[in-house]
C-alpha cells in the first residue's frame, strides 16, 4: 500500500474523487498549485509541496517539483537507497498522479502565438512520469484520469500486481512519447518556416508520428497475420480515423483500408455522391441528386464486382438510401457522415451490416499521406482531387460538347482513386468501366471497355479519363475502336502530337488536364 503520493495534475478530471480515495486508503497526499486548491476546496487534506520540500516555488512557478526531496523520494530503490533517503531526509514517493500542460490544445487556434506554445510547454510533470515509470517497481505511475478507479481499486484489494506497475508505466512513457513528439512537430514546423501553429506540417527531419490503438483486429489482410487498428491523436472528421461504429460485427483490416479508398472516392465530389470499393479500388462511383440516385447508379456501374464491397456516402444517409443497398446487394459496411434514426432503424434488418458514421469532411482537407516500404516510410502531401485545379485545356480539333464535358470532369475525379495505370469509362455522372492496376495503359483501355460491356453498358458515346499521359497513341486508337466521344488526360508525353492526331482522326475531343494522378 503506498504511504504517500504526489498528485499534480493540468486535467482535474477526477481529481478530487482519487484524492479522495487515496486519503481514505491512509495515503498522505502532496499536490501542487491548482491540484492541492481542487483538493483543498472539496476537503481533502493534502501536503503543499514547498512545505515537503522546504523551498518555495519560483519563477512563477517554472520551478516547483524539480527538487532532490521530490525525485529522490520518486526515484529511490527502497532497499539499495534506504541510506541515502535517511542521510538526506528524503521521504519515499509511492504513487505520482501527473499530466502535462494542454500543449495541443494551446495550439490549436490558429491565431496561437509563439510564446503561448512555449509557456505551455511541461518540463517537471515529465520528469516525474518518467521517473515514476521507470520505478515502477516501487513507485505506481498513473498519467491518465480514466485509469484513477483501476487504480483505486488494485490499492482496495492489497496493492497493485507487477503487470498492472509495468502497464501503467507503458502507459506514462507512451504519454510522455507523444507529448515530446507533438513539441518535437510544432518545433519543426517553425524551423522550416510554416506558421507554428498550422495544420500543415512540412517535411521535417525526424518524422514525430502520434497515433493511439483503436482496437486489436481479428487478423491481417490474410490469417496468418496479426493486426491492429491505429488512429491519429486528432482525426480529421470524415476519415477512418473519426468513425463511429452504429451496428455490425468488427472491422477488419481489409474493410478498414478499402473504407479508407471508398471515403477518399466519394467525398471528392460535391453533389450527393456514392462509391463502392472492392479490395481497395472502386467498382462503381456516381453522383445524383440525392444519395439513393448516387446509389442505384454506382451499383449499376459494375453490379457483380459491389457484392460485398464497401459502400461510401459524402451526404447524410436517409432510409431511401439504406434500403437501396439492402435490396440490391450484399455489403459489409456502410458508411456516411451522418446516419438519421430512420436509416439505422432499416440497417438493424441486417444486423451483422456494419454501419459506420464518419463525420463531415471539410473541403480541401487532405493531410498527409504515409506509406511504409521496407525500412523507411514515404511521406506526401494526400491528393485530394476536389474541383480547385486548373481547368483543362484544348488539346483536340474538336472541343468536348457541354455534356461531354461533364462526363470528361466527372470520370478525371473518379479517376484519381484507381491504381494506375487507371482509366475510367463514365456518362451521365457514374462509372460505366474501370480499368486499373495494369502494366500496360492500352490493357486498362481494354479492360476498362470489356468490363463496361460485360455490364450491359454501352460504351459509344462514353468519356474516358486516364490518370497520366497515353505514351503512345495505341490506347487512343483502342478508345475509339470502342466508340470513345471524349478523352481527358493529363498530356506531357513526347508522343502527345501523334495521341492529338489519332483523336482527330477519329473525331474524338480530347482536353489536357496539366495534372497527373497516380495511385500506386
Amino acid at each position: 500500500m503506498p504511504r504517500r503520493a504526489l498528485l499534480s495534475v493540468a486535467d482535474k478530471t477526477g481529481i478530487v474523487d482519487f484524492g479522495r480515495a487515496l486519503a481514505e486508503l491512509g495515503v498522505e497526499l502532496i499536490s501542487t498549485g491548482g491540484t492541492r486548491a481542487a483538493l483543498a476546496a472539496a476537503g481533502v487534506p493534502t501536503i503543499e509541496l514547498a512545505a515537503h520540500t522546504g523551498f518555495p516555488e519560483i519563477m512563477d512557478g517554472r520551478v516547483k517539483t524539480l527538487h532532490p526531496r521530490v525525485h529522490g523520494g520518486i526515484l529511490a530503490r527502497r532497499a539499495d537507497d534506504a541510506e541515502a533517503l535517511r542521510r538526506h531526509g528524503i521521504a519515499p514517493i509511492d504513487l505520482v498522479a501527473v499530466n502535462l500542460y494542454p500543449f495541443e490544445r494551446a495550439i490549436a487556434a490558429p491565431s496561437a502565438s509563439a510564446e503561448r506554445a512555449i509557456a505551455n510547454i511541461d518540463v517537471g510533470g515529465p520528469a516525474l512520469l518518467r521517473g515514476a515509470a521507470k520505478n515502477h517497481l516501487h513507485v505506481l505511475a498513473v498519467a491518465d484520469p480514466a485509469d484513477y478507479g483501476a487504480v483505486v481499486d488494485a490499492l482496495a484489494a492489497g496493492g497493485a500486481t507487477m503487470a498492472q506497475r509495468f502497464e501503467f508505466a507503458a502507459r506514462a512513457f507512451a504519454h510522455t512519447a507523444r507529448y515530446d513528439a507533438a513539441i518535437a512537430a510544432w518545433f519543426a514546423r517553425a524551423a522550416n518556416g510554416a506558421a507554428p501553429a498550422a495544420e500543415e506540417a512540412p517535411f521535417p527531419d525526424v518524422l514525430a508520428l502520434r497515433f493511439n490503438k483503436r482496437a486489436n483486429l481479428r487478423y491481417g489482410e490474410n490469417p496468418h497475420q496479426r493486426a491492429a487498428f491505429y488512429a491519429a491523436e486528432r482525426p480529421l472528421s470524415g476519415t477512418v480515423g473519426s468513425l463511429s461504429q452504429l451496428q455490425g460485427k468488427a472491422l477488419s483490416y481489409n474493410n478498414i483500408a478499402d473504407l479508407d479508398a471508398a471515403l477518399d472516392c466519394a467525398f471528392a465530389f460535391e453533389a450527393p455522391a456514392c462509391a463502392i470499393v472492392k479490395h481497395a479500388g472502386p467498382c462503381g462511383v456516381a453522383v445524383g441528386a440525392s444519395a439513393v440516385e448516387a446509389y442505384a447508379k454506382a451499383v449499376a456501374a459494375d453490379r457483380a464486382s459491389a457484392f460485398g464491397g464497401i459502400v461510401a456516402f459524402n451526404k447524410r444517409l436517409d432510409a431511401a438510401a439504406m434500403q437501396a443497398v439492402l435490396d440490391a446487394q450484399f455489403a459489409e459496411v456502410v458508411a456516411a457522415p451522418a446516419v438519421t434514426p430512420a436509416a439505422a432503424a432499416v440497417a438493424a434488418a441486417r444486423k451483422t451490416l456494419r454501419l459506420l458514421e464518419v463525420g463531415a469532411r471539410e473541403r480541401g482537407a487532405a493531410g498527409l499521406a504515409i506509406k511504409q516500404v521496407g525500412g523507411g516510410l514515404l511521406a506526401q502531401d494526400a491528393d485530394a482531387p476536389q474541383g480547385d485545379e486548373p481547368a483543362p485545356r484544348p488539346a483536340s480539333a474538336r472541343s468536348p460538347t457541354p455534356a461531354e464535358l461533364n462526363d470528361l470532369l466527372f470520370a478525371w475525379r473518379a479517376c484519381a482513386f484507381v491504381k494506375s495505370n487507371a482509366i475510367v469509362l463514365a456518362r451521365g455522372g457514374a462509372t460505366l468501366g474501370i480499368g486499373g492496376g495494369q502494366p500496360s495503359r492500352v490493357a486498362s483501355v481494354r479492360l476498362a471497355v470489356r468490363r463496361a460491356e460485360d455490364e450491359g453498358h454501352a460504351v459509344a458515346g462514353a468519356a474516358l479519363a486516364s490518370d497520366a499521359f497515353f505514351p503512345f497513341r495505341d490506347g487512343v486508337d483502342a478508345a475509339a475502336e470502342a466508340g470513345i466521344a471524349a478523352i481527358i488526360q493529363p498530356g506531357g508525353s513526347k508522343r502527345d502530337a501523334e495521341c492529338i492526331a489519332a483523336a482527330d482522326e477519329h473525331g474524338i475531343a480530347m482536353i489536357f488536364t496539366g495534372i497527373r494522378r497516380f495511385r500506386h
